[in-house]
């Protein structure tokens, strides 16, 4: 297909706007590399979805129709065309919410449209990476992401990439037309396309063994499949290395189980042959680079776990290494293990094993969802920040975990609670979801806030259906669906900084940052309903004094007068936000009052020696 090299000169004045007026200065960017990841709250966001800063890149300098450029914003599964300049120009909406760190979907070039006949969908969400060096021109340049970074350091906002080694965009074929998955057993590395074929690959001695003396001996990819690439794709990819099939694993398609969760086509996408050596490098070479040039701050890694634990033990060392070099001492790597359950021991075998730093907090939001969304007792948070013991480092670690409510995925978490209650009142939802907001802002863990949840969003399922525009939406599916906390429709932009969520959110995170206890403090359970939804409390402790807060939450729609357990000395309680006492009704034990569905965070003040015998 041919480009067209647009001018930009709008996009080009943005650029150099934001260099010149916001160009980190080095103490502010000194600050913000000291802080941990505990600190961070985190604002996920689909750059397509949010703002159009700049209409002359909405096909990508392609030309042609949607099915060519990939641009038709009436249609949920196509670019709509935000960009980094729209990013850019709306960091004042981001940083009043109180975020800390932007962490968007993936940036690079992707291939525009892909799909069988009928079915096409674009790559706006970013995960069909053709250049892995470039920003997709939909999104702008890199000049202009440069200016992006730099924009965000100068605020004190970190910047996390997210990035793929997964696969690539779909370009391989197999002769034939087959995709099922063919297994190792039956389609050795050794015979072409099945045990009794002809021999190939003499003296490979499988991927086991993971050096670039064995991996020399593979020389022909086609034992289970005939892989091809089509002519006008021959070069599509970049580095040029990725056009060669060698590096793939060209066994089919995934059934996301078994030995076909690393070695399948994910969805139809070229599955990198992650064992390479030549992949390991070339995948340490790419991403180092964006540290180097860009000077970001960590990486959100898709698809996690349908990569072997032996390229993470070290991909991830040799990031850390780089960033350390750059002069970037708290540089986070989270991965992506999708999980809808609240099992921590799943998530943390990617830290011990693989050797991950954190991973996404998929236990936390199936808890949150299992107490709010599903009526469980109030017992399951409990439950699942008991396994935080099963982390590598520990509850320390866990501190460290990015935790979340609802994604691009899954879907929101508004969606997810309307999903298990039917029936309910727009009332009772933004309640359940308030409530939701406020477990996030204040347990352990690094928040994220997923775009669009700030302002009510309420989606019709996942995936597409889950990546509404915050721009004025042309997309009927997305228009009619019927948000929380406002009259507003997507139909029209949301960017209110009046709506109850992000008043709750900034509210909340402004408390963080003035208590380092609700950030960096250890957590400890107080008391909670293992029998129905109800009251579950703890206390977090200021890492340097060790005084106690009182985080006490209502999971139920009654409303609630109980107790909780506290430290003995305490006496007083400050509150910082939701229905707190003033006093301790006993020493050890404090009478809450909450609403249905409602909260107390409190600082507490110690007795003195002869009060606390009282």
């Amino acid at each position: 297909m041919k480009r067209i090299w647009i001018a930009g000169l709008a996009a080009l004045a943005v650029v150099s706007g934001a260099v010149a007026a916001m160009q980190s200065p080095p103490e502010a960017e000194s600050a913000l590399r000291e802080r941990p990841p505990e600190d961070e709250v985190i604002y996920f966001v689909l750059p397509d979805r949010f703002a159009n800063g700049d209409t002359s890149n909405d096909r990508g300098g392609i030309e042609g129709g949607a099915l060519d450029h990939g641009f038709d914003p009436t249609h949920k599964g196509f670019y709509h065309g935000g960009d980094l300049a729209g990013l850019t120009q709306k960091l004042d909406y981001i940083e009043g919410l109180g975020v800390t760190a932007i962490w968007f979907a993936p940036i690079f070039e992707n291939k525009p449209v892909q799909g069988a006949s009928g079915q096409e969908s674009a790559g706006y969400h970013g995960y069909w990476v053709t250049d892995f060096t470039s920003i997709d021109p939909h999104f702008g340049t890199n000049e202009e992401f440069k200016a992006f970074v730099d924009a965000a350091h100068a605020r004190g906002m970190k910047v996390y990439m997210d990035i793929i080694t997964n696969h690539t965009a779909d370009v391989i074929g197999y002769a034939g037309g087959e995709y099922s998955y063919r297994s190792l057993s039956d389609f050795p590395y050794s015979r072409r396309q099945g045990s009794d074929g002809e021999a190939i690959n003499e003296g490979f001695l499988g991927d086991s063994v993971q050096t670039e003396e064995n991996f020399a001996k593979l020389t022909s990819p086609d034992f289970a499949y005939t892989p091809f690439v089509p002519e006008a794709e021959a070069s599509v990819k970049v580095p040029v290395w990725l056009n060669d099939p060698i590096y793939y694993h060209n066994r089919g398609s995934t059934t996301f189980s078994g030995e076909s969760s690393r070695y399948g086509d994910f969805a139809g996408l070229d599955d990198l042959y992650t064992e390479h050596p030549r992949v390991l490098k070339g995948m340490i070479d790419i991403y180092a680079s964006w540290i180097t040039r860009f000077g970001i701050d960590g990486f959100r890694i898709d698809t996690a776990k349908h990569v072997n634990p032996e390229f993470w033990q070290a991909f991830v060392p040799a990031m850390l290494e780089t960033a350390e070099e750059k002069g970037i001492p708290n540089f986070l790597i989270f991965g992506e293990v999708y999980s809808d359950e609240r099992n921590s021991g799943y998530l943390a075998r990617f830290t011990r094993r693989d050797g991950f730093p954190a991973v996404l907090d998929f236990a936390f939001q199936a808890a949150v969802r299992d107490a709010l969304g599903r009526n469980m007792p109030a017992g399951v948070l409990v439950e699942m920040f008991d396994g935080d013991v099963n982390y590598e480092g520990g509850e320390d670690a866990a501190r460290t975990l990015p935790t979340f409510l609802g994604n691009h995925d899954m879907g929101r978490f508004s969606t997810l609670v309307k999903e298990d209650n039917p029936s309910i009142s727009q009332e009772e939802l933004l309640d359940r979801v308030q409530l939701g907001h406020v477990m996030l802002m204040t347990l352990r863990g690094s928040p994220v806030i997923y775009y669009g949840d700030e302002q009510g969003f309420v989606g019709d399922g996942n995936d597409q259906a889950a990546r509404e525009d915050m721009f004025p939406s042309l997309t009927d599916s997305y228009n009619d669906n019927n948000l929380v906390g406002t009259d507003a429709t997507t139909a029209g932009e949301n960017f209110d900084t009046a709506h109850p969520l992000y008043d709750l959110i900034s509210e909340l995170s402004a408390i963080r940052t003035r208590h380092a206890a609700l950030r960096r403090g250890k957590q400890v359970v107080r008391s909670y309903n293992d029998q129905a939804p109800g009251l579950v409390s703890f206390s977090r402790f200021d890492p340097e004094d060790g005084t106690e807060y009182l985080l006490a939450f209502n999971t139920g729609s009654a409303p609630l007068q109980t107790t909780s357990a506290a430290r003995y000395d305490v006496q007083a309680l400050e509150t910082l936000h939701g229905s707190c006492p003033s006093e301790v009704s006993a020493p050890g034990s404090v009478s809450l009052q909450l609403p249905p569905f409602g909260w107390c965070i409190a600082k507490t003040t110690e007795a003195t020696t002869s009060e606390a015998g009282k």
